[in-house]
Parts: structure tokens; C-alpha cells; sequence
């Protein structure tokens, strides 16, 4: 069978005089050597792409991470300067993208901004600044020039017991890296929680009843795919159920491991 592809979001992001469709590197090495499948970036071009030719074309959709925060018209936010920087373009590609995704059985990952959109897509709310909350931690990344200082893996989550999370990683806590200042307040009541940090933020979920692999993680896996065993395991989990969802869709038996 043919390596399948994967959808990748991307940020409009706007330099040189040009506005780019990007994706960090990070992913893309860990959806091609960690999930075993071939990222294809999507633009941010909201409405104007078509969305089922899309989705019957590739076997998985992989949700970046950004700088970038969902924009809180969209889940009765605070629009404030304060809450950006903000990525309409993207918004208007991603919360589609994912709701269409979920119905078609494709699978999905959705990481940090991911999980978030995930989340808004679904009908949930965000909070903003989650730091500032009483009993919670500081979630956002160290002042550094190193970015494996300010994607240090450096707090524990807690898995909940026989969710689709417990069984990728078979026990009942990880450690995970942290470089987010928001993070879920109303779930969605199509999410599952899989993961909760020790303050109570929640790290992870999943789509409950979904037709296929459809998850979401607050942390970073994808810097550490290729070192850290827990980190390797989310996205060979991904790469799994990509396979098994091309060979579905083509018709070809899936090889036993």
C-alpha cells in the first residue's frame, strides 16, 4: 500500500510582502517519521476549499500548534489585543475542516492550538491566561533562547483510566511539556476528557463516538517524537489508524504487526 497523506493545518502568516501558508518543520518530521505517513500542507483558504475532495483524497488530518489563538467570536470570547495574536484565515479553515473530518471518519490529531479549535469546532469555550487562575500553573514556556529549554518535558498529566489514552500509553501518568497561556473551559459536550495536569488543566481529549481516531493533546509531542517514548507513541497511534483507515478506504487488508 501507498504511504498515505495526511492534511496538515497551516498559519497565514504575512512577511516579505507575501502572505505564507506555513507549518513548522516539527510536525512534519514527526508525522513522516514518527506516524509513518506523508504531510500535505493545506491553506488557510477557509470556504473557498472544498473540503470533501480533500477529505476523500487523504487518510488523516494533523492540527498544528501556533502562536496564534482561536478567535473569541467564535466561542463568545473576550476579542480583546490582549487575547491575540489571532489567525482568522486559519479559524475559518480548521473548525470546518475538523467537523467534516469527524463525520467522514477520517482520523485526526489535534495538537494545542489543535486541541483548542478541536474544542471550539465542537461547541466548547476557551480561557485565557490560564496562569493567572487560582491554584494553576504556569503553563507558557521558559524565557529562552533554547528551544529544547522551552520545550522541556516538565510536568506530569494524569490519564484516566480505560480511555483510548490509557491504552496508547498503559499506564496512568506521563510527563508532558507545556507552552500554552490558554487551554479549555467549557468542554465540548462531544469531548471526552483522557487527561487532567495536577492543577486541573486538561491536557487531552478525545471525540466521543467518533467513527474513527480522533484526539487531541494540549502538549508538544511532536518536538520530542523521535527521543521520548511517550511522545513517539501518540503519533505511531496516528500513523495506525491512518493506515487503517487507507486500507479501509481502498479495500486492502491491514498487515499485523
Amino acid at each position: 500500500m501507498q504511504q498515505p497523506l495526511v492534511a496538515v493545518s497551516t498559519d497565514a502568516k504575512d512577511f516579505e510582502n507575501y502572505t505564507w501558508h506555513a507549518a513548522p518543520q516539527q510536525y512534519l518530521e514527526a508525522a513522516l517519521s514518527g506516524a509513518g505517513v506523508l504531510p500535505l500542507l493545506v491553506p488557510s483558504l477557509g470556504d473557498r476549499l472544498d473540503l470533501d475532495s480533500l477529505l476523500a483524497s487523504v487518510d488523516g488530518v494533523l492540527l498544528t500548534g501556533s502562536k496564534s489563538n482561536v478567535h473569541p467570536d467564535l466561542y463568545g470570547g473576550d476579542a480583546s489585543e490582549k487575547n491575540g495574536p489571532y489567525d482568522t484565515a486559519r479559524d475559518a479553515t480548521t473548525l470546518p475542516l475538523i467537523r467534516a473530518a469527524i463525520d467522514k471518519g477520517v482520523p485526526l490529531l489535534a495538537i494545542c492550538r489543535g486541541i483548542q479549535e478541536l474544542n471550539v469546532a465542537l461547541g466548547g469555550t476557551l480561557a485565557t491566561e490560564i496562569q493567572e487562575g487560582d491554584g494553576k500553573f504556569d503553563h507558557r514556556a521558559p524565557e529562552s533562547d533554547s528551544q529544547d529549554q522551552r520545550f522541556a518535558i516538565r510536568h506530569p498529566v494524569r490519564i484516566k483510566p480505560s480511555g483510548c489514552f490509557a491504552s496508547i500509553f498503559g499506564t496512568d501518568d506521563i510527563q508532558v511539556n507545556s507552552v500554552h497561556r490558554q487551554g479549555i473551559a467549557t468542554v465540548s459536550p462531544r469531548l471526552q476528557i483522557e487527561a487532567i495536569a495536577d492543577d486541573g488543566t486538561i491536557e487531552a481529549v478525545s471525540v466521543a463516538g467518533a467513527p474513527a481516531f480522533a484526539v487531541g493533546v494540549q502538549w508538544h509531542p511532536e518536538y520530542w517524537a523521535a527521543t521520548d517514548p511517550d511522545s513517539a507513541r501518540i503519533f505511531r497511534a496516528f500513523g495506525d489508524a491512518v493506515r487503517a483507515h487507507a486500507a479501509k478506504r481502498r479495500g486492502v487488508p491491514v498487515a499485523a504487526e
